[in-house]
């Protein structure tokens, strides 16, 4: 059973009010979906975004008349609202990274807990599976990839044994890089797997999940009405960065630093932060241990004006001020 991260703490945070207008980008299995329904009157909204086709599958189970589904990834996000006929929404949820039905299903191959095909895609007709980018990149390319979105120190011993046993046959299987791995990996965090870092990076680097959440984040704050609540669950430091220092910057006025203004002076900056990050309770990650690295942050957009800067590409290995 899928259990939502953070339920009581995002549904909270978004500060739901019974007419209005919301948004879940990252529908998975529904849970937070579920729960934001039941808490909306019969005049609010909800929009549902994914790229799993088994989510879809999910959402067609909800015949609610204030619920839409979208099947397109977060990054385009603000075409999906304009496919839905919605200007501005009251609140958004993104619950990033992968869920648990994802995990537990061998045949998507995220897990290297059991075998399945080395695939990885969230969305399994488009875009390359990990399988097949292993068997083209070069060592350099693994290398990089996962050192910079698996932060592993034996990032080159491994992309060293990958690009040797692709020589020797193809690598199509789970189980087969995760045997790879822990023979490439000479120590490791006590309780954590040694194939826990290269498959975090092959599957991040797969779905371009980085490069989506950039894509997502602006849009999302041009998107919300002034008192608008963003609320963004990271399960990652990667991502949490990305999410620390957006939310950081949109909370400061856009100004040179050295334009002599008093404190007074001083025109709003388009969001203001909400609380401090917020992560799970011991009760929750006793009950769901995968909640343990779950970091949940929230922005409450003002009504400043605010103009995204163009989109930066996120490369492997990028690193983040915190």
């Amino acid at each position: 059973m899928h259990r939502p991260v953070l339920l009581r703490e995002a549904l909270d945070a978004l500060a739901l009010r019974p007419e209005g207008v919301y948004v879940d980008g990252t529908f998975g299995r529904g849970g937070h979906s579920r729960a934001i329904l039941e808490r909306l009157g019969p005049q609010g909204r909800l929009v549902a975004l994914d790229r799993d086709p088994q989510a879809a599958g999910v959402a067609r189970e909800i015949p609610d008349p204030r619920f839409t589904f979208v099947r397109k990834n977060f990054g385009a996000l603000s075409a999906a609202l304009d496919a839905c006929g919605v200007r501005l929404a009251q609140g958004m949820l993104f619950d990033l990274g992968a869920s648990s039905p994802q995990f537990d299903d061998p045949s998507r191959g995220f897990s290297f807990r059991a075998d399945g095909p080395l695939d990885m895609r969230m969305d399994p007709t488009e875009g390359t599976s990990a399988a097949d980018w292993l068997a083209a990149a070069s060592e350099k390319e693994i290398a990089e990839v996962i050192r910079g979105y698996g932060e592993e120190r034996f990032a080159k011993q491994i992309a060293k044994a990958i690009v040797a046993a692709r020589g020797r046959e193809p690598l199509a299987r789970t189980r087969q890089l995760a045997d790879l791995v822990a023979k490439a990996v000479r120590t490791r965090e006590p309780g954590q797997d040694p194939a826990t870092r290269t498959f975090q990076a092959l599957r991040i680097h797969v779905n371009r999940e980085l490069e989506e959440v950039s894509l997502m984040l602006p849009q999302a704050l041009e998107r919300l009405a002034p008192g608008g609540r963003l609320a963004v669950i990271s399960f990652h430091s990667l991502e949490d960065r990305i999410v620390k220092r957006f939310m950081r910057d949109a909370a400061q006025p856009a100004l040179p630093r050295e334009l002599p203004l008093t404190a007074s002076e001083m025109p709003q900056a388009p969001a203001k932060l909400i609380g401090r990050a917020i992560r799970p309770a011991a009760d929750e990650i006793a009950a769901n241990p995968r909640a343990r690295s779950a970091t949940l942050r929230v922005a409450e957009r003002t009504a400043a004006p605010y103009q995204s800067l163009q989109n930066i590409r996120i490369e492997p290995g990028a690193r983040w001020r915190n």
